[in-house]
Protein backbone atom coordinates (compact mmCIF):
# COMPACT_ATOMS: atom_id res chain seq x y z
CA UNK A 1 0.00 0.00 0.00
CA UNK A 2 3.14 2.11 -0.14
CA UNK A 3 2.78 2.76 3.72
CA UNK A 4 3.56 1.43 7.03
CA UNK A 5 2.12 0.08 9.83
CA UNK A 6 1.87 -0.50 13.95
CA UNK A 7 0.18 -3.45 15.66
CA UNK A 8 0.51 -3.61 19.08
CA UNK A 9 -1.45 -5.82 21.20
CA UNK A 10 -1.62 -7.45 24.92
CA UNK A 11 -1.65 -10.82 25.62
CA UNK A 12 -1.01 -13.39 28.53
CA UNK A 13 -0.95 -16.31 25.95
CA UNK A 14 3.11 -17.17 25.50
CA UNK A 15 1.80 -18.70 21.97
CA UNK A 16 1.26 -15.31 21.22
CA UNK A 17 4.77 -14.38 19.95
CA UNK A 18 5.02 -11.08 18.07
CA UNK A 19 7.14 -12.39 15.41
CA UNK A 20 4.51 -15.34 14.29
CA UNK A 21 1.89 -12.82 14.47
CA UNK A 22 3.61 -10.34 12.17
CA UNK A 23 4.15 -13.43 9.56
CA UNK A 24 0.55 -13.78 9.47
CA UNK A 25 -0.22 -10.14 9.15
CA UNK A 26 2.36 -9.78 6.35
CA UNK A 27 0.57 -12.10 4.45
CA UNK A 28 -2.69 -10.44 5.11
CA UNK A 29 -1.91 -7.78 4.11
CA UNK A 30 0.00 -8.85 0.92
CA UNK A 31 -3.02 -10.64 0.40
CA UNK A 32 -5.27 -7.58 0.16
CA UNK A 33 -2.04 -5.65 -1.89
CA UNK A 34 -2.81 -8.21 -4.72
CA UNK A 35 -6.18 -8.01 -4.69
CA UNK A 36 -6.31 -3.92 -4.79
CA UNK A 37 -3.31 -2.48 -5.55
CA UNK A 38 -2.91 0.29 -8.46
CA UNK A 39 0.47 0.08 -8.52
CA UNK A 40 1.23 -3.68 -9.52
CA UNK A 41 0.32 -4.14 -12.65
CA UNK A 42 -0.72 -7.61 -11.81
CA UNK A 43 -3.00 -6.86 -9.24
CA UNK A 44 -6.44 -8.47 -9.41
CA UNK A 45 -7.49 -5.05 -9.45
CA UNK A 46 -5.26 -3.50 -12.06
CA UNK A 47 -5.86 -6.27 -14.18
CA UNK A 48 -9.67 -5.21 -14.16
CA UNK A 49 -8.68 -1.67 -15.32
CA UNK A 50 -6.21 -3.02 -17.72
CA UNK A 51 -9.63 -4.15 -19.74
CA UNK A 52 -11.55 -2.64 -22.41
CA UNK A 53 -14.70 -4.44 -22.25
CA UNK A 54 -17.87 -4.56 -20.64
CA UNK A 55 -17.77 -8.32 -19.79
CA UNK A 56 -18.09 -8.98 -16.15
CA UNK A 57 -15.24 -10.00 -14.36
CA UNK A 58 -15.15 -13.05 -11.85
CA UNK A 59 -13.91 -11.41 -8.24
CA UNK A 60 -12.11 -12.45 -5.21
CA UNK A 61 -14.57 -12.32 -1.80
CA UNK A 62 -11.95 -8.93 -0.69
CA UNK A 63 -12.52 -6.78 -3.46
CA UNK A 64 -16.26 -7.86 -4.09
CA UNK A 65 -16.70 -6.39 -0.62
CA UNK A 66 -14.69 -3.16 -0.65
CA UNK A 67 -15.95 -2.19 -4.24
CA UNK A 68 -19.82 -3.27 -2.81
CA UNK A 69 -19.12 -0.55 -0.25
CA UNK A 70 -17.59 2.08 -2.21
CA UNK A 71 -20.53 1.86 -4.01
CA UNK A 72 -22.71 2.24 -1.00
CA UNK A 73 -21.09 5.09 0.33
CA UNK A 74 -21.10 6.52 -2.97
CA UNK A 75 -25.10 6.37 -3.58
CA UNK A 76 -25.38 7.56 0.46
CA UNK A 77 -23.36 10.51 0.00
CA UNK A 78 -24.58 11.55 -3.81
CA UNK A 79 -21.07 10.49 -5.39
CA UNK A 80 -18.99 12.75 -3.12
CA UNK A 81 -16.80 9.45 -2.65
CA UNK A 82 -16.39 8.26 -5.92
CA UNK A 83 -13.65 5.28 -6.49
CA UNK A 84 -13.15 6.20 -10.42
CA UNK A 85 -12.14 9.96 -10.30
CA UNK A 86 -8.88 8.53 -10.64
CA UNK A 87 -7.73 9.73 -14.37
CA UNK A 88 -8.97 13.40 -13.04
CA UNK A 89 -6.53 13.34 -9.99
CA UNK A 90 -4.22 12.11 -12.60
CA UNK A 91 -5.31 14.82 -14.92
CA UNK A 92 -4.15 17.26 -12.39
CA UNK A 93 -1.07 16.01 -11.76
CA UNK A 94 -1.43 14.32 -8.32
CA UNK A 95 -1.18 10.60 -9.80
CA UNK A 96 2.01 8.88 -11.53
CA UNK A 97 2.16 11.32 -14.13
CA UNK A 98 4.20 15.07 -14.34
CA UNK A 99 2.23 17.86 -13.28
CA UNK A 100 0.77 19.85 -16.18
CA UNK A 101 2.02 23.09 -16.90
CA UNK A 102 -0.87 24.32 -16.72
CA UNK A 103 -4.11 24.23 -15.28
CA UNK A 104 -6.79 21.80 -17.16
CA UNK A 105 -9.33 23.71 -19.59
CA UNK A 106 -12.91 22.65 -18.64
CA UNK A 107 -12.98 20.82 -22.21
CA UNK A 108 -10.25 18.96 -20.96
CA UNK A 109 -12.33 18.09 -17.52
CA UNK A 110 -15.57 17.48 -19.25
CA UNK A 111 -13.40 15.01 -21.82
CA UNK A 112 -12.17 12.80 -18.45
CA UNK A 113 -15.45 13.08 -16.63
CA UNK A 114 -17.37 11.59 -19.33
CA UNK A 115 -15.14 8.64 -18.79
CA UNK A 116 -16.01 8.35 -14.90
CA UNK A 117 -18.86 7.98 -12.63
CA UNK A 118 -19.32 5.00 -10.27
CA UNK A 119 -22.83 4.21 -11.57
CA UNK A 120 -20.41 2.92 -14.56
CA UNK A 121 -19.42 0.34 -11.92
CA UNK A 122 -21.28 -2.73 -10.36
CA UNK A 123 -21.02 -5.63 -8.52
CA UNK A 124 -23.31 -8.46 -9.67
CA UNK A 125 -23.17 -12.26 -8.63
CA UNK A 126 -19.36 -12.15 -7.53
CA UNK A 127 -18.51 -10.56 -10.30
CA UNK A 128 -17.75 -6.77 -11.29
CA UNK A 129 -18.82 -4.78 -14.22
CA UNK A 130 -17.79 -1.53 -15.80
CA UNK A 131 -20.49 -0.24 -18.57
CA UNK A 132 -17.76 2.59 -20.07
CA UNK A 133 -14.92 0.69 -21.21
CA UNK A 134 -12.42 2.93 -20.48
CA UNK A 135 -13.28 3.16 -16.23
CA UNK A 136 -10.49 3.15 -13.71
CA UNK A 137 -11.37 2.18 -10.29
CA UNK A 138 -9.28 3.09 -7.53
CA UNK A 139 -9.45 1.78 -4.07
CA UNK A 140 -7.07 4.61 -2.12
CA UNK A 141 -9.96 6.02 -0.75
CA UNK A 142 -11.10 2.96 1.31
CA UNK A 143 -8.77 -0.02 0.90
CA UNK A 144 -6.58 1.16 3.87
CA UNK A 145 -9.36 0.83 5.73
CA UNK A 146 -10.23 -2.56 4.96
CA UNK A 147 -6.68 -3.54 5.30
CA UNK A 148 -6.77 -2.62 9.26
CA UNK A 149 -10.17 -4.66 9.22
CA UNK A 150 -8.66 -7.65 8.37
CA UNK A 151 -5.72 -7.25 10.15
CA UNK A 152 -7.78 -6.83 13.36
CA UNK A 153 -10.10 -9.72 12.02
CA UNK A 154 -6.81 -11.96 12.57
CA UNK A 155 -6.33 -10.85 15.60
CA UNK A 156 -9.32 -11.78 17.05
CA UNK A 157 -8.98 -15.04 15.63
CA UNK A 158 -5.98 -15.13 17.88
CA UNK A 159 -7.82 -14.69 20.81
CA UNK A 160 -6.28 -11.37 21.01
CA UNK A 161 -8.93 -8.85 22.32
CA UNK A 162 -6.75 -6.13 23.32
CA UNK A 163 -5.40 -4.23 20.73
CA UNK A 164 -4.32 -1.30 18.32
CA UNK A 165 -3.81 -1.17 14.37
CA UNK A 166 -2.51 1.47 12.30
CA UNK A 167 -2.11 1.18 8.69
CA UNK A 168 -0.89 4.72 6.86
CA UNK A 169 -2.91 6.59 9.98
CA UNK A 170 -5.99 4.54 10.18
CA UNK A 171 -6.54 2.65 12.72
CA UNK A 172 -8.70 0.50 15.02
CA UNK A 173 -8.94 -0.12 18.73
CA UNK A 174 -10.06 -2.41 21.49
CA UNK A 175 -9.73 -3.33 24.73
CA UNK A 176 -7.59 -1.73 26.83
CA UNK A 177 -3.78 -0.99 26.68
CA UNK A 178 -1.18 -2.44 29.15
CA UNK A 179 -1.86 -1.34 32.94
CA UNK A 180 -5.61 -1.27 31.88
CA UNK A 181 -5.66 2.16 30.31
CA UNK A 182 -7.61 3.28 27.83
CA UNK A 183 -6.19 3.69 24.17
CA UNK A 184 -5.58 7.38 23.48
CA UNK A 185 -4.18 8.71 20.08
CA UNK A 186 -3.32 12.05 18.44
CA UNK A 187 -5.61 14.05 16.03
CA UNK A 188 -2.62 16.00 14.09
CA UNK A 189 -2.83 19.29 13.66
CA UNK A 190 -3.70 20.22 9.64
CA UNK A 191 -0.29 21.97 8.70
CA UNK A 192 2.14 21.02 5.66
CA UNK A 193 5.25 22.79 7.84
CA UNK A 194 5.89 20.40 10.59
CA UNK A 195 4.16 17.79 12.36
CA UNK A 196 1.67 18.73 15.72
CA UNK A 197 -0.53 17.39 17.73
CA UNK A 198 -4.15 19.02 17.25
CA UNK A 199 -5.94 17.06 20.03
CA UNK A 200 -5.83 13.92 21.93
CA UNK A 201 -8.96 11.42 22.18
CA UNK A 202 -9.92 8.08 23.71
CA UNK A 203 -11.96 6.49 20.81
CA UNK A 204 -13.03 3.24 23.16
CA UNK A 205 -13.74 -0.12 20.72
CA UNK A 206 -13.89 1.94 17.19
CA UNK A 207 -11.95 2.22 13.94
CA UNK A 208 -10.25 5.86 13.30
CA UNK A 209 -9.75 7.63 9.70
CA UNK A 210 -8.46 11.21 8.91
CA UNK A 211 -8.46 12.55 5.56
CA UNK A 212 -6.56 15.86 4.86
CA UNK A 213 -5.52 17.81 2.10
CA UNK A 214 -2.74 19.77 4.01
CA UNK A 215 0.18 17.80 2.76
CA UNK A 216 -0.47 16.97 -0.74
CA UNK A 217 -0.30 19.85 -2.90
CA UNK A 218 0.45 22.47 -5.29
CA UNK A 219 0.39 26.38 -5.72
CA UNK A 220 0.02 27.82 -9.15
CA UNK A 221 -0.84 31.37 -10.05
CA UNK A 222 -1.66 32.34 -6.64
CA UNK A 223 -4.04 29.43 -6.40
CA UNK A 224 -3.97 26.58 -4.09
CA UNK A 225 -4.49 22.96 -5.88
CA UNK A 226 -5.45 20.47 -3.66
CA UNK A 227 -5.17 16.38 -4.55
CA UNK A 228 -8.52 15.97 -2.95
CA UNK A 229 -11.02 16.06 -6.16
CA UNK A 230 -14.57 16.66 -5.93
CA UNK A 231 -16.03 14.08 -8.62
CA UNK A 232 -19.22 16.80 -8.78
CA UNK A 233 -17.18 19.31 -10.52
CA UNK A 234 -13.82 17.47 -11.84
CA UNK A 235 -12.10 20.15 -9.59
CA UNK A 236 -9.73 19.63 -6.55
CA UNK A 237 -11.89 21.27 -3.55
CA UNK A 238 -11.64 25.18 -2.70
CA UNK A 239 -12.80 25.53 0.66
CA UNK A 240 -11.85 25.63 3.82
CA UNK A 241 -11.88 22.17 5.56
CA UNK A 242 -8.53 20.45 5.75
CA UNK A 243 -9.10 17.66 7.85
CA UNK A 244 -12.05 15.59 8.33
CA UNK A 245 -11.88 12.90 11.40
CA UNK A 246 -14.32 9.83 11.44
CA UNK A 247 -15.10 6.78 13.81
CA UNK A 248 -17.06 4.02 12.86
CA UNK A 249 -17.60 0.37 13.81
CA UNK A 250 -14.69 -1.09 10.68
CA UNK A 251 -12.38 1.23 9.80
CA UNK A 252 -13.41 0.78 6.09
CA UNK A 253 -16.69 2.76 6.91
CA UNK A 254 -14.70 5.56 8.35
CA UNK A 255 -12.39 5.54 5.45
CA UNK A 256 -14.61 6.19 3.41
CA UNK A 257 -16.74 8.29 4.96
CA UNK A 258 -13.83 10.91 6.32
CA UNK A 259 -13.12 11.32 2.19
CA UNK A 260 -16.57 12.41 1.68
CA UNK A 261 -16.82 14.35 4.25
CA UNK A 262 -13.30 16.54 3.07
CA UNK A 263 -14.82 16.90 -0.10
CA UNK A 264 -18.23 18.39 0.70
CA UNK A 265 -16.52 21.10 2.88
CA UNK A 266 -17.49 22.48 6.28
CA UNK A 267 -21.16 23.20 6.09
CA UNK A 268 -22.49 20.41 4.14
CA UNK A 269 -20.09 17.74 6.06
CA UNK A 270 -21.66 18.89 9.44
CA UNK A 271 -24.96 18.15 8.47
CA UNK A 272 -24.54 14.99 6.70
CA UNK A 273 -22.93 13.87 9.78
CA UNK A 274 -25.64 14.96 11.61
CA UNK A 275 -28.23 13.85 10.02
CA UNK A 276 -26.64 9.96 9.25
CA UNK A 277 -25.44 9.89 12.83
CA UNK A 278 -21.83 9.93 11.82
CA UNK A 279 -19.19 10.66 14.93
CA UNK A 280 -17.11 13.59 12.90
CA UNK A 281 -14.57 15.97 13.97
CA UNK A 282 -13.67 18.34 11.40
CA UNK A 283 -11.09 20.95 11.50
CA UNK A 284 -11.45 24.55 9.11
CA UNK A 285 -8.75 26.86 8.21
CA UNK A 286 -10.13 30.42 9.25
CA UNK A 287 -7.47 33.23 8.73
CA UNK A 288 -4.32 32.56 10.79
CA UNK A 289 -6.05 29.67 12.63
CA UNK A 290 -7.88 26.40 13.10
CA UNK A 291 -11.27 26.22 13.87
CA UNK A 292 -12.77 22.57 14.77
CA UNK A 293 -16.59 21.29 14.35
CA UNK A 294 -18.10 18.39 15.55
CA UNK A 295 -21.38 16.45 15.32
CA UNK A 296 -23.49 15.50 17.77
CA UNK A 297 -22.80 12.00 17.82
CA UNK A 298 -18.72 12.58 17.95
CA UNK A 299 -19.45 14.96 21.45
CA UNK A 300 -19.01 12.13 24.04
CA UNK A 301 -15.36 11.69 22.81
CA UNK A 302 -15.13 15.26 23.83
CA UNK A 303 -14.47 14.96 27.51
Amino acid sequence: MGTTYHVRFVSANPEHSASDIQATIDRVLERVNAQMSTYDPDSELSKFNQLRSSEPVVISRGLELVVARALEIAEDTGGVLDVTVGPLVNMWGFGPDARPEHSPSEAEIARIRAKTGYHHLAVENHQLIKQEPELYVDLSTIAKGYGVDRVAEVLEQLGINNYLVEIGGEMRLKGRKPGNEPWRIAIEKPVSSDRAIQRVLEPGDNAVATSGDYRNFYIEDGRRYSHVIDPRTGYPINHHLVSATVFAKDCMTADGYSTALLVMGTEEALAFAEAHDIPALLIAREGDEFKEYTSTAFKPYMQ
